[in-house]
């Protein structure tokens, strides 16, 4: 492409960012980063009722999240409102646009015909070539855009092909209400022109409203940018999304442990695809990325999908990066806090242990479950099941296996199996019998790793003081 590519993200301020807005946000960035352009983000809070402040910082900092960045400032709709009215009184002064003075009454009685009639709801065109001085009493106008009644409107997108409406089955949109504000079809088309944005990427629930806002553009002689409408998401059995089906706000992810680079590899394979390659690093899906393999049917939302991507991603993603993710999770949620402090001492453990947690990880809750017993220090506190495993059979063994640590002084792996083999096979009893009791001895708890992992991970010096603390609780015992 020779042209200079800009697309918008253009969210209403009304709720939290839903994961569909997130990925029609994601593929606007991975079009406009593919080509070397711009995104632009316009928060449409026209709607001074429903818009607030905990919406759109809700939106931005999911936004952020995600890694999305965009160029230049948010642009607030509702601050342009003047503009838009400018334009419409241009539209009216060329006589591209007219003063509809119908009533309230008269509307619904034109809805009320047309149900029954069983045509389109549509306004019927009264006042489009009325004068003005026939206005009766009472009642403010709105004004009206005079739209191509014959002919059709054709919309060429990237990802629905060709698009046709027929002029006739379209009605004089609304520019200015009575009060003398901006619609959103007007606001849209007006700021979408300003900000010079070439490519609208939207949900194709849009679909007609391009139409209509096509109307404008050729109303105003401006060039109509290049659509594509992407699109929805369903739920796994294909009804449309709703809470019940996992379609909450990106942050609630982001508590849920999904690592944000996981997140957009999800997302963009929501009706996306690149040859038989499901997973991608941010880079890859800029580099790939196309409308020419998003297809036309509805995508469906995963969570098991979700959670192997995720757990893909913190497998295979350098243990250091991991960690500062991780880092950052503990301190966005209150029940973790208490640990960063911690885990930032023992950094040099938990970067050892990443490898082995993440292979039994989904979430970076996991990951946290995973990783506690390096936060916890010894002597630790044994409750119920762990008991049954510390009887003094298993406390006699590992004092022994603690004398050894001492005598031997094992550096491998290796070294370390050897000595519980020799316990093993001195007493002629299974691994199984012994083995759990090693790891509450060392670790506090039985959800930890395998036994030479943890020699791995903690290294001899710390597994050889907690097995003397196991040592002297056993002799407390007794």
């Amino acid at each position: 492409m020779t042209q200079n590519i800009v697309t918008r993200f253009a969210p209403s301020p009304t709720g939290y960012l839903h994961i569909g807005g997130a990925r029609t946000a994601l593929y606007n960035w991975l079009f406009a980063r593919h080509h070397g352009g711009k995104m632009l983000l316009r928060v449409e809070d026209t709607d001074r009722t429903r818009s607030t402040q905990g919406a759109i910082d809700a939106i931005l900092q999911g936004m952020t999240w995600l890694g999305l960045d965009w160029d230049g400032d948010a642009i607030y709709q509702f601050s342009r409102k003047e503009r838009h009215v400018e334009v419409a009184q241009a539209l009216l002064s060329s006589g591209k646009a007219y003063q509809c003075y119908a009533s309230a009454e008269e509307l619904e009685q034109m809805r009320e015909e047309a149900k029954e009639k069983g045509l389109p709801i549509k306004y019927d065109g009264r006042w489009r070539d009325r004068d003005p001085s026939e206005a009766p009493d009472g009642i403010k106008p709105t004004v009206r855009l005079k739209v191509e009644q014959t002919g059709q409107t054709i919309i060429k997108d990237l990802v629905q092909g060709d698009v046709i409406f027929n002029n006739a089955e379209l009605d004089d949109l609304i520019l200015l209400r009575s009060d003398g504000t901006p619609t959103y079809m007007l606001a849209v088309v007006v700021d979408d022109h300003d900000m010079e944005v070439s490519h609208i990427i939207r949900g194709d629930d849009h679909l007609n409203n391009a139409a209509r806002q096509a109307q404008i553009f050729k109303a105003m002689g401006w060039d109509i940018p290049t659509m594509a409408h992407i699109p929805l998401i369903h739920g796994a059995d294909g009804a449309k999304l709703s809470k019940r089906h996992g379609a909450l706000g990106v942050e609630a992810y982001a508590e849920m442990g999904y690592l944000p680079q996981a997140m957009t590899n999800y997302l963009a394979r929501l009706g996306w695809s690149h040859g038989n390659q499901e997973y991608f690093s941010t880079d890859e899906l800029i580099q790939y990325f196309s409308f020419d393999t998003v297809g036309k049917g509805a995508a469906r939302l995963d969570l098991d999908k979700m959670n192997a991507v995720n757990a893909h991603h913190m497998r295979n993603a350098d243990p250091e990066a991991i960690f500062a993710d991780w880092i950052k999770f503990l301190k966005s949620q209150e029940q973790y806090k208490n640990w960063v402090d911690t885990a930032l001492v023992k950094k040099e453990t938990i970067i050892r242990a990443l490898p082995f947690a993440a292979e039994r990880a989904k979430t970076l809750v996991d990951l946290s479950d995973s990783l506690e017993y390096i936060l916890k220090e010894a002597p630790f506190v044994f409750e119920g099941k762990a008991l049954k495993q510390l009887n003094s059979d298993n406390l006699a063994r590992l004092s022994r296996l603690s004398d050894l640590m001492q005598t031997q002084k094992p550096q491998t792996e290796t070294d370390f199996q050897a000595l519980i083999d020799q316990i093993l096979e001195e007493d002629e009893i299974k691994l199984g019998k012994f083995g759990p009791a090693i790891r509450l001895a060392l670790t506090g708890t039985t959800k930890a790793p395998g036994l030479t992992d943890i020699f791995t991970i903690l290294g001899a010096e710390l597994c050889q003081n907690n097995l003397l603390k196991i040592k002297e609780y056993g002799s407390n015992i007794d």
